[in-house]
């Protein structure tokens, strides 16, 4: 059933408003895979994305494991794993992970005005190196940001962690689909970027992002860090962790990047298309698993991406295989793609056919 369609009131009986602001918290959906050494974007646990800034040595693995706090109903979490670490975290050099919220999401914060609502953010986090870790917000249209700290008191020891976070009177947040608000893990970071206090809004400096970090996470072989269960909400309190039906959850995230023909399998979907003549090229249509954030997301042409077209006509009928070449503009529709495809020969104009499968999915990436 598709998110659209799925009742209110359903979602109301199981104690679902979706107070939660924050997306796949539970760290369940993992579309693009469970592990990366990438270190940069998005690239495991969806809606959860890396960034640096001139690290040296460092490298490690981003996954979604099967670990989490006992007796909390979560069973996933996001791992990060140093496997080199930096020699030292210099002055220029900082680690986040990140969590970009729409602006149209958050206009019931009421920032900007007198009215602005206090966030209280709650998550399980669990590391092997102790010590104080910084964590905060970024308002995007107002380059304004807040932080606080945590501690790591206990090494490898799911903690929960609870802070609270005075609403922004000055800062506006744009009605749009636009990115509005970013959350920020901070792992790691030098002195540029750990030297201003930043527990109050204010315009935006470097000195601001991690301020208050003291550990040694960036620079210790084999240290990990982990989080799950990270709940933002209105109010001054935390309340339980809001679990969403896996269905549910997948869907959100869809809106953001979906695969198609993610099993990349013989037997995969079709999709109805039609020949466009003398360039043996076909236009396909994609319907997308829910409407995307944007109309004209980028699709990632995998190598040696394979597909059959099959065209009957009264005088003609065709079977071949060809490569996706790219994506069609699309305008605003968000709901419908259309892709090029080419590498068939024989095939006449403006005539119905048949595409599928790819044999190696293809990413649509419409993230924030």
């Amino acid at each position: 059933m598709a998110l659209s369609t799925i009742p209110t009131r359903a979602l109301t009986e199981q104690g679902i408003n979706f107070r939660n602001l924050i997306i796949n918290g539970d760290m369940s959906i993992a579309q693009r895979g469970t592990s990366s050494s990438s270190l940069s974007g998005y690239t495991s646990c969806d809606r959860f994305t890396a960034t640096n800034n001139n690290l040296d040595q460092l490298a490690g693995t981003l996954s979604q494991i099967s670990d989490a706090p006992s007796g909390s109903g979560l069973s996933k979490s996001f791992k990060f794993t140093v496997t080199t670490p930096e020699t030292t975290v210099d002055a220029d050099e900082y680690f986040t992970i990140q969590h970009r919220i729409e602006g149209q999401n958050l206009q019931h914060l009421k920032f900007n005005t007198s009215s602005a609502e206090s966030l209280t953010l709650s998550f399980w986090v669990k590391s092997a190196v102790t010590g104080t870790y910084a964590v905060g917000f970024y308002l995007v249209d107002s380059d304004r940001n807040i932080g606080s700290t945590y501690t790591i008191n206990s090494a490898n020891t799911w903690e929960k962690k609870t802070l609270t976070f005075v609403g922004d009177t000055s800062g506006s947040i744009g009605n749009d689909n636009t990115e509005g608000l970013r959350l920020w893990f901070i792992l790691g970071a030098g002195s540029t970027f750990n030297n201003s206090n930043n527990t109050t809004w204010d315009t935006y400096s470097s000195g601001r992002l991690g301020y208050g970090t003291s550990n040694n996470l960036l620079t210790t072989s084999s240290a990990t860090w982990q989080v799950t269960g990270v709940q933002l909400e209105v109010g001054t309190s935390a309340s339980d962790f809001e679990f969403l039906p896996f269905d549910v959850n997948l869907q959100r995230c869809q809106r953001y990047y979906f695969q198609i023909n993610p099993n990349g399998a013989n037997g995969g979907p079709v999709y109805p298309g039609r020949t466009n003549g003398g360039a043996d090229v076909q236009n396909v249509g994609i319907d997308c698993p829910v409407p995307l954030r944007i109309g004209n997301p980028s699709i990632t042409i995998q190598s040696g991406t394979v597909m059959q077209t099959w065209v009957s006509t009264f005088s003609q009928t065709s079977a071949g295989g060809g490569s996706v070449t790219g994506l069609v503009d699309t305008g605003s529709n968000s709901n419908r793609l259309m892709v090029n495809t080419n590498g068939f020969s024989g095939l006449t104009g403006n005539h119905a056919a048949v595409w599928g499968p790819v044999i190696s999915g293809m990413p649509v990436d419409a993230e924030l």
